[in-house]
């Protein structure tokens, strides 16, 4: 074969593996997602990108969205606000992706809107509670997940059967937006229900060691102590508090469960409690059963840890969601997605996902209305309340 023909079948051969790869480009749809797969926080971030994959795998099984599959297209931002951006920046404009999912922790989420309205380009909010979310003036925005003050507010059903009741209560939160925020909300709960307030103590987000914090909340004469952080740290925060003997009642916000308590317990007889918006424990509490088995199912077939799911079933109800929105839209462009959020009636694990208008007047925010659970967890064993 001379160095001609070999130079004609090499441009050949070149030219087919790009049309191949054109032609799976256009026969998927793209969606980006901008998770912490990485840093402080990326337990929680690994097990909502798992929750992602299940639903695009769900959705590519059940016929796909406008006769084609789904392809997720996920970055990692490193449990870091600027990395946030520039993930999203790579989604947008080298990925092309005319939606995204993400980005678990309000800061980073914060961090990322304004490149939504810059390259007016819809976000499904699968995670972050800040209100400053939905309240910005955003029209990109929809949040699948509850605000801290809706949060706040399911709960005070709940506090008033405490016995002995709560009548005072401190706080331990990471200190960023998430944290802060939900110290904000809890806090006005609990003053209308006539509970006092007592110390706030707070947390970087790769802070290993908390007994200055734990010390400081002992002596409080407290009964209550409410902490929000991400697994790692509310894990370190339960084990510490047990070793010190913190006679306080303990209540976890945000969704966020200390998995590695279930294997290696703390102290024997220490309890905590945690408001979750999904209880793997009780699937047959979900509204929709059916749509909770095949999140479980696909979890379980990846070998993935039960307790994994409390975070897992985000991302898999945002791509349902995101998955719905392409077909009502009947194409995947970004505006045309965007106006087909506000009619999404969609069954997750969670309950039924629609939104409704918030923020300010003429560029309103989606927000669904999820449900919250309450787990008590003891000696590694959970109960859901």
């Amino acid at each position: 074969m001379n160095w001609h023909i070999k130079k004609s079948l090499a441009a050949c051969i070149g030219m087919a593996m790009f049309a191949a790869t054109s032609a799976y480009a256009q026969e998927t749809i793209k969606i980006g997602v901008t998770e912490p797969l990485t840093g402080p926080v990326a337990a929680a971030g690994t097990y909502v990108t798992n929750g992602a994959r299940i639903a695009a795998d769900y959705v590519n099984q059940n016929g796909g969205v406008l006769g084609k599959k789904i392809q997720l297209v996920i970055e990692d931002n490193k449990s870091n606000p600027r990395e946030a951006v520039n993930s999203v920046e790579k989604l947008i404009l080298k990925d092309k992706v005319p939606v995204l999912m993400g980005a678990w922790s309000s800061t980073f989420t914060l961090a990322i809107m304004p490149k939504l309205i810059e390259y007016e380009v819809p976000l499904v909010v699968e995670a972050a509670s800040s209100s400053k979310i939905t309240t910005a003036g955003n029209p990109w925005v929809f949040r699948t997940s509850p605000t801290s003050a809706m949060e706040a507010q399911a709960f005070s059903k709940v506090i008033d059967g405490y016995n002995p009741a709560s009548k005072k209560a401190d706080f331990l939160v990471v200190n960023n937006d998430w944290g802060l925020g939900a110290a904000v909300e809890f806090k006005k709960m609990l003053e209308a229900k006539g509970i006092a307030i007592g110390r706030t103590e707070t947390m970087t987000p790769d802070m290993t060691d908390l007994s200055a914090q734990l010390a400081a909340l002992k002596g409080s004469g407290s009964d209550t102590v409410f902490v929000t952080s991400g697994i790692e740290q509310l894990t370190l925060a339960i084990r510490q508090a047990g070793e010190q003997r913190l006679p306080q009642r303990i209540i976890t916000t945000g969704g966020a469960f200390p998995e590695p308590l279930l294997k290696t317990p703390g102290p024997k007889g220490y309890v905590s409690q945690h408001l979750l918006f999904f209880a793997p424990w009780a699937p047959e509490r979900a509204k929709h059963p059916a749509v909770a088995k095949a999140f479980m199912d696909g979890w379980k077939a990846r070998g993935l840890e039960l307790a994994g799911q409390v975070e897992g079933f985000r991302g898999f109800d945002a791509i349902l969601t995101i998955a719905e929105a392409i077909k009502l839209a009947g194409k995947a462009e970004p505006a045309a997605i965007r106006d087909a959020l506000w009619k999404v009636q969609v069954k997750g694990t969670n309950g039924d996902i629609a939104f409704s208008k918030v923020g300010v007047a003429g560029k309103e925010s989606g927000q669904a209305n999820p449900n919250v659970y309450v787990v008590e967890l003891k000696d590694g064993q959970v109960t859901v309340k």
